[in-house]
């Protein structure tokens, strides 16, 4: 009796042991480009860009973290990619890396800031960005750019490597759309800048949209108090930009074709307690999602301010040229 439950003990361990591997497989392989979504994309550009991908793994299958084996997540990987590179593209060359990201779950319940899910998309990312430096970048300038997900790993590349002297030379911009940057996260890394204005680099471009009467997000808790700046104005106090200075809001498709744009779509501010970006002039029932309550403007953060972001993208680079001439 002992030894039959001894066996089912071990089978029940070694079941669990399967299921994690499935769930999250090995880390991928850097130097294989297989690993990478888009590997030097577009050539004789002024700067690289180094772009993480948001979540796409809805977890329906009880994954916590995205398999590399998963072609269909891949696929829509690399369409997640495709809605917001239009924004780099004139300028950059692209690396863009699959990795092991968390799957829609963590976020929904609130706990993708720590453990184990965490830990293992962040460390592919981590890899991947190291081996861009080591064999890749040779010395070029680089945006680092992400939305949701994407972001929270740009921020964490930020906390983690960016005390380096060398890196933070080079640094043309982060990009950290659609995650949150706290007073909290400047004072345990002193190194991290916030963007002031359109021009300056080294710094974050940090904003999470929502309409007027949101006060909680999955992404922006109730209580919660981000920084942020303001794409229409490129102000970081809670002066109105009025829509406009909307050069053009952008609704992209898989593929990155622009499939629709409105001009003076909206407006937008900053929230002086929680520091979101409000959005104005426009209906939140016509923005609805199935992820997200009414009036979280979260799927749109790269799109409503898809022409204003394409020129700063323009700007900064120019403007880190000019410093470095």
């Amino acid at each position: 009796m002992k030894k039959r439950l001894i066996r089912i003990t071990a089978l029940a361990v070694l079941s669990f042991l399967i299921i994690s591997c499935q769930s999250a497989g090995k880390s991928p392989d850097y130097s294989d480009p297989a690993s990478w979504a888009y590997f030097a994309e577009g050539k004789d550009k002024d700067a690289d860009l180094f772009l993480i991908c948001p979540t796409v793994d809805m977890g329906e299958e009880g994954n916590l973290n995205m398999s590399m084996d998963d072609e269909q997540a891949k696929s829509s990987f690399i369409g997640a990619l495709n809605m917001e590179r239009g924004i780099y593209d004139e300028r950059t060359e692209m690396y863009a890396p699959f990795y092991r990201q968390m799957t829609f779950p963590v976020y929904q319940e609130r706990k993708a800031e720590e453990g184990e899910y965490l830990d293992t998309a962040y460390s592919d990312v981590k890899d991947a960005f190291i081996y861009y430096m080591e064999h890749i970048n040779g010395g070029r300038p680089f945006i680092l750019a992400g939305f949701s997900q994407g972001a929270q790993m740009v921020l964490l590349l930020l906390e983690d490597l960016f005390d380096e002297p060398a890196l933070q030379d080079s640094l043309i911009a982060a990009f950290c759309i659609g995650w949150k940057v706290t007073k909290e996260d400047l004072d345990a890394y002193p190194h991290l800048r916030m963007a002031k204005g359109e021009y300056d680099t080294g710094s974050i471009i940090s904003f999470n949209s929502e309409s007027v009467e949101t006060e909680d997000s999955i992404i922006i808790a109730r209580g919660t108090e981000t920084l942020g700046i303001n794409p229409l104005n490129w102000r970081t106090d809670s002066v109105k930009a009025d829509k406009a200075l909307n050069k053009g809001a952008c609704f992209t498709d898989y593929s990155g074709s622009i499939v629709k744009e409105v001009p003076n779509l909206s407006g937008a501010y900053l929230d002086p307690e929680r520091g979101t970006l409000k959005v104005t002039d426009v209906d939140s029932k016509d923005y609805s999602s199935d992820l997200f309550p009414d009036g979280v403007y979260h799927l749109y953060d790269y799109q409503f301010f898809f022409r204003n972001l394409e020129e700063n993208v323009g700007d900064r680079i120019d403007s880190w040229m000019d410093e470095n001439s």
